[in-house]
């Protein structure tokens, strides 16, 4: 398993954005498939965007919620996978985790499926309040 930390939570009002990290301390990211998830309270883990690589080639994935308001990327060099989210709405309002893989895992049927990462981070606060 790989420590992972996120960070960028926070209050935010409807409409607004905010720019969740995820890094793995004191290592390179290297996992086949990273992934952000989200849980509100009294719900389940939803899958919100995952990036995977076959053959060195990335593929991004979202969940259906997003509707074009997220972006996930990765920067290498600072070790960081972020998590862009705009225009957000209480509705958002959850604790997001970041996950990593160990093996390869691509398609959308496979990367939004929790038990496919065995990394999780402890989880990073957004609540979406006016």
């Amino acid at each position: 398993q790989v420590q992972l930390v996120e960070s960028g939570g926070g209050l935010v009002h409807p409409g607004g954005s905010l720019r969740l990290s995820c890094t793995t301390p004191g290592r390179t990211l290297a996992s086949p498939a990273m992934a952000w998830f989200r849980q509100a309270p009294g719900k389940e883990r939803e899958f919100v965007a995952a990036i995977s690589w076959r053959y060195r080639y990335p593929s991004t994935y979202y969940g259906d919620f997003v509707r074009g308001r997220f972006n996930m990327t990765l920067d290498k060099p600072k070790n960081l996978v972020y998590l862009q989210m705009n225009n957000l709405g209480p509705e958002d309002t959850a604790d997001y985790y970041c996950a990593a893989a160990t093996k390869p895992v691509f398609g959308p049927d496979y990367v939004s499926v929790p038990n496919e990462y065995e990394s999780w981070g402890q989880g990073t606060q957004v609540t979406v309040s006016s």
